[in-house]
């Protein structure tokens, strides 16, 4: 990361962020079988591998969905379609497939709002109304804090799976 004073640019700032927690989340996640990468110790039964294909699709839904009003397809296809329904995978899920998704996911981000004003508001029609659309800056940080959240749920589950600690 640079160092603080380069990092005026509030929307750089998010930009370095975000990429630091999706390395973070890479790390957490590589090394776990398959096995662990599927199945939950949790009562909820989220499974690392879904918690992972939730954060494309969460930062999909913002960005390009949302802040671009791009039309997507499936935008809960993270869970079904169903906006209240569980984390879902289907067979074609796999750990380095989902990974590429990821960092597309975070190119994608950054060509689009890199140098933006962070009081830019959302595009309407996508995601949003013309009366509901929320700020770059305040989508960026909404997206940096599932991102830090979810995170931290990693931390538990690789523990729980094989005693691993630490980002």
């Amino acid at each position: 990361m640079k160092p603080a004073r380069d990092l005026a640019d509030t929307i750089e700032l998010h930009l370095q962020y975000l990429d630091r927690y999706r390395g973070i989340i890479e790390t957490k996640l590589t090394g776990m079988s398959d096995s662990d990468l599927r199945s939950s110790r949790l009562p909820s039964g989220w499974t690392p591998l879904a918690l992972l294909k939730h954060l494309i699709f969460m930062e999909r839904r913002w960005l390009r969905w949302g802040f671009v009003a791009e039309p997507v397809d499936h935008p809960w296809g993270d869970s079904a379609d169903d906006p209240d329904g569980p984390w879902t995978l289907g067979p074609d899920d796999t750990l380095p497939g989902l990974l590429a998704e990821l960092h597309t996911g975070g190119e994608f981000t950054r060509s689009v709002v890199a140098g933006v004003d962070p009081a830019t508001v959302a595009s309407a029609g996508g995601r949003f109304g013309t009366d509901d659309r929320p700020t770059l800056n305040w989508i960026l940080f909404h997206v940096l804090q599932e991102y830090a959240r979810h995170a931290g749920h990693l931390d538990v589950a690789r523990e729980l799976a094989d005693g691993a600690t630490g980002e």
